[in-house]
């Protein structure tokens, strides 16, 4: 779960991956580095900590050179240190790599390699190099060595690497983790996300599994782990620098927050005929699967409850890591719907990978332009809500919403579905300019050890998104649950003043879920409504707008986003980046 980047170019190298290394400081935070190599000179310069303050003690742009690589870690193998911070060289100092994901059997290789070797770190990383190294004193050949240590690598992984004695070449390599070429003017790009380099070129080469690109100044030439050479177009994306800047907000998470009330709209905006063929497999009659992970998932769990109403098929949800006993139930007859924002959740791909020879229908629903889920799709549709880069999710939630409800209404024959959810873009910004009135509430979370979230139905799985969020950037214990659980062993923690956010529009759920929230204050829970009135069980009523009552999961979830925000600013949390976490889950 990190961010590699490497250039190769007639302009100095180092200020380019520096800032690629900032675009991609979402995906890993914890240290970061850079690589060079001017006039046969090798330059290093790495350490721990966000990127700014680590070019504030080595000066990264400083490195000298028109060919590097550069790297911005979350940690997986090995404690946050310079040491374990990438690049990593080899002894002889003749291989330059940076590594994103994991490789499993790294302890059984590091075992098979002579005892020369002089290992500086704790990671998993580090014996690629080495092992690159042996290789290639046998071989001299970049292609070759990387074709047999790639074979011989288990786990998922995306490398570029450099040999320092070509230095007007860059290497990369790809097994399940996402790694894209960028086709610049005298100049390419290689990367593990678009964004790197948007501010430079938006034509690419989307790289598949198994696969080794060498990339010159001015050449690309790919092969398969069997030395085959592949022929590639070149893709035009869509999406401008602006999408990634913070504009004039403090933090990315709360302009991502803003822009929903645009972003639920474009969701829409999907292609006729490939929207049609996606509704037509969902009335074939074959059993359905949805899956997902984190947000993901409480999104599958509200199209479970939407689609059982309109279609005669099986209809389960489950958690990608949780895949195991529904694959088994998996087969020509089935269909599967994977939901990811980035479309490189590991856990997610691994499911796919598992059903490739049983003939599953594959319908995605993603954002990123180009990703992996959306190369092995059958069917797949667009969230068209931009890059996210706060790492929890936001307007990519509310998107996959919108798409769902999208679904929802054209197998019902609802004829004004999109005018219905076009509508909410202003009830949406009406929430967000009311979020000054949430202060108290913030006050109590930010005083609290514990958070419970209620809802019934299709409001469980937005308790359970904002209890998630509420963890992500505020670092406070939350619990979502169905509100009819809450005698099953939630009571016995409830204390005097514990908060308890009642999710709890004016539908069919209304007055159960009121007993329980009244059951909650009864044992001396602050009680916080979300509803479309007040209520005089609530020590705080968020109020939100009367809308369709299928529609309020996309209304409620706004306000518990602000929570989980202005909670975590509270709190002098960085709700951008929060500890611990990175945006794009690449390894298991």
């Amino acid at each position: 779960m990190c961010g590699i980047t490497g250039y190769i170019g007639h302009k100095d190298a180092a200020p380019i991956l520096l800032k690629s290394l900032k675009r991609m400081e979402y995906r890993g935070y914890d240290s970061a580095g850079i690589s060079t190599i001017h006039k046969d000179k090798i330059i290093i310069k790495k350490d721990i900590g966000r990127i700014d303050s680590i070019n504030e003690k080595i000066q990264l742009g400083e490195a000298e050179g028109k060919i590097g690589v550069a790297h911005t870690r979350w940690a997986t193998h090995g404690g946050v240190t310079k040491e374990n911070a990438h690049p990593h060289l080899s002894c002889n100092k003749e291989v330059i790599l940076v590594h994103n994901g994991i490789i499993e059997n790294y302890r059984k290789l590091l075992k098979g390699l002579s005892n020369n070797h002089n290992f500086q770190s704790q990671t998993d990383s580090e014996v690629i190099s080495h092992l690159i190294e042996e290789e290639y004193n046998k071989l001299k050949d970049p292609i070759k060595t990387l074709q047999n240590i790639s074979k011989k690598l288990n786990g998922s992984f995306a490398l570029i690497v450099i040999f320092s004695d070509r230095a007007n070449e860059i290497y990369g390599v790809r097994k399940y983790a996402p790694l894209i070429v960028g086709i610049g003017e005298n100049e390419n790009f290689i990367s593990s996300d678009i964004v790197s380099f948007i501010d430079y070129t938006d034509n690419v080469i989307f790289l598949e599994d198994k696969e080794i690109v060498k990339v010159t100044q001015n050449s690309i030439e790919i092969l398969n782990f069997d030395g085959d050479k592949i022929t590639r177009d070149k893709t035009h994306v869509a999406w401008e620098a602006a999408d990634i800047s913070k504009e004039e907000f403090s933090h990315h998470t709360i302009k991502e927050i803003h822009e929903q009330s645009s972003t639920v709209k474009t969701a829409l905006n999907q292609d006729k005929e490939e929207f049609e063929k996606f509704v037509n497999e969902l009335l074939s009659g074959k059993n359905i699967f949805i899956t997902g992970s984190g947000s993901s998932f409480h999104i599958a769990l509200i199209f479970k409850k939407m689609l059982t109403k309109f279609v005669k098929s099986q209809v389960q949800a489950f958690l990608s890591s949780e895949s195991e006993e529904y694959r088994e139930l998996m087969d020509e007859n089935s269909i599967l719907i994977p939901i990811s924002q980035s479309g490189e959740t590991a856990d997610l791909h691994e499911v796919i990978r598992n059903l490739k020879d049983k003939g599953v229908t594959i319908l995605s629903i993603y954002n990123t332009i180009g990703s992996s889920l959306s190369r092995v799709s059958d069917i797949s549709l667009n969230l068209n809500c931009g890059p996210e880069i706060g790492v929890a999710a936001t307007k990519s939630f509310t998107s996959q919403l919108a798409i769902v409800y999208k679904i929802i209404f054209e197998l019902g024959k609802v004829k004004d579905g999109n005018e219905k959810i076009e509508e909410l873009s202003e009830q949406i910004k009406e929430i967000i300019s009311n979020e000054k009135s949430l202060h108290e509430i913030i006050e109590l979370l930010n005083e609290s050890n514990d958070v419970y979230f209620l809802g019934r139905s299709i409001h469980h799985p937005i308790a359970l998104e904002g209890a998630l969020k509420l963890k992500e950037l505020a670092y406070i214990h939350a619990e979502g649950m169905a509100a009819g659980e809450i005698k099953h062993g939630t009571l016995a923690l409830v204390e005097e003043g514990t908060p308890a956010i009642i999710i709890n529009p004016k539908d069919e759920s209304y007055e159960d879920t009121m007993n329980n929230a009244i059951e909650m204050k009864a044992r001396g829970a602050k009680i916080i409504g979300i509803s479309v009135e007040d209520n005089e069980a609530y020590d705080y009523w968020i109020k939100i707008p009367k809308v369709d009552n299928i529609l309020y999961p996309l209304i409620e979830l706004i306000p518990l986003q602000l929570l989980a925000y202005y909670t975590a600013i509270r709190r002098k949390n960085n709700p951008d980046y929060p500890r611990n976490l990175a945006k794009s889950v690449t390894v298991k």
